[in-house]
């Protein structure tokens, strides 16, 4: 009976760990989770929104405006946290030279302690480089 209680209680105290990172990892919300995804969606949406008729035309890269919308917002949507609100803010993009800037401002939706919630903003500016 004493072996089987610490067993029971070894268990239940890892689920109460476990319970309390996960909790721990939906409230915090850092800005180079953030950052990091900003970038990396970006170029690879703006890889996907190449204009390849028009390469083949004037061997020139230019991308689709609506093209790179759709991707980088399909693919925030399927990376994003489902307990943060997002704000994306297209500023400008630039067909050729391709070139995008835009902001995500993220605020957690999570209960905390103090009332206070904290809004994290990433602006990037992305030019797309080839080599010829």
């Amino acid at each position: 009976m004493k072996e089987s209680f610490w067993g029971y209680l070894i268990i239940i105290l890892g689920v109460f760990t476990l319970t309390v990172i996960l909790l721990f990892q939906d409230v915090t919300n850092t800005n180079d989770q953030n950052y990091y995804l900003v970038k990396e969606i970006t170029e690879a949406s703006m890889l996907d929104a190449i204009d390849i008729p028009y390469y083949k035309v004037t061997g020139e890269i230019a991308i689709d405006k609506e093209k790179f919308t759709e991707n980088f917002v399909r693919r925030y949507a399927e990376s994003a946290s489902l307990n943060k609100t997002y704000d994306i803010k297209i500023y400008d993009i630039v067909e050729t030279p391709p070139k995008v800037s835009l902001s995500v401002d993220s605020k957690s939706n999570v209960f905390t302690f103090t009332g206070e919630q904290f809004n994290i903003s990433n602006k990037i500016d992305a030019i797309l480089e080839t080599r010829s």
